[in-house]
C-alpha cells in the first residue's frame, strides 16, 4: 500500500522533472533566437516563468541549459546497442553498426540547430569535444564486454578511437554538404576508408 508522504514526493519530483525539461525547451528557444551569447539566464528564467534563483537550483549556467539537450542521451544509447552487438563482428564493424542504429538522433532539426550553437563558443566547442570523449569510453566498455580478453584492451581503445573519429567526421561532412545525404552515407564511408587503412 502507498503511504501519504510518498504521494506528494511523487509530485515534487514530476514538478521539478516538468520545470526542468521547461527551461530546457525555452533556453533552447532562446539561444536559437537571439544566440547563444545574446541570451542570459535572466531572459531564460523570465520566460521559463522563474525566478532567477530557481534556475540556479536547477542549472549551474545557461551553458548546462544548453548542454541537456546535447547527444539527446547518445552515450547511453550507445551502451544498451553495444550491449545487443555480437562478439562475431569486428570491433569496428560492431560501432558502426551501433552508429548506424542511432545515426537518426542526429539528424532532427532541433539537433542540427543544436549543433550550431555549440561551434559558436570555444567553450562550447570544448564541451561537445568532451561528448565526444564520453562516446568513445562507451563504446570502449562496450568493446571490453564483447571481447574480455585482457591483451586485446588496447587495440579495442584504438579501435574506439578510431570509430569515434570516423562518426564525427561523418557529422561534420553532413553539416557542411548541401547533398542531403543521410548520416548512413558518410559512416559507411568513413568506416569503408578506415577498413582501407587496416
Amino acid at each position: 500500500m502507498e503511504n501519504a508522504s510518498d504521494k506528494p514526493e511523487g509530485r515534487r519530483a514530476q514538478k521539478r522533472r516538468e520545470t526542468h525539461q521547461r527551461i530546457v525547451d525555452t533556453g533552447l528557444s532562446l539561444f536559437l533566437r537571439h544566440g547563444y551569447e545574446a541570451t542570459t539566464i535572466d531572459m531564460i528564467a523570465k520566460a521559463a516563468g522563474i525566478s532567477r534563483r530557481s534556475f540556479f537550483s536547477y542549472f549551474g549556467s545557461k551553458e548546462d541549459v544548453l548542454l541537456a539537450r546535447v547527444g539527446s542521451g547518445f552515450p547511453e544509447a550507445l551502451r544498451l546497442a553495444m550491449a545487443e552487438q555480437s562478439s562475431q563482428m569486428t570491433p569496428l564493424e560492431t560501432a558502426r553498426q551501433c552508429f548506424i542504429k542511432l545515426a537518426s538522433r542526429y539528424e532532427t532539426d532541433e539537433s542540427a540547430a543544436v549543433d550550431r550553437l555549440l561551434q559558436s563558443t570555444v567553450a562550447l566547442r570544448a564541451r561537445k569535444n568532451a561528448l565526444f570523449l564520453e562516446i568513445e569510453q562507451t563504446l570502449a566498455d562496450g568493446m571490453h564486454a564483447l571481447w574480455p580478453e585482457q591483451e586485446c584492451r588496447t587495440e579495442l581503445r584504438l579501435a574506439a578511437m578510431a570509430a569515434v573519429g570516423a562518426l564525427r567526421l561523418a557529422l561534420e561532412d553532413r553539416r557542411n554538404d548541401d547533398d542531403g545525404q543521410p548520416l548512413e552515407y558518410y559512416l559507411d564511408r568513413n568506416f569503408a576508408l578506415l577498413a582501407e587503412l587496416s
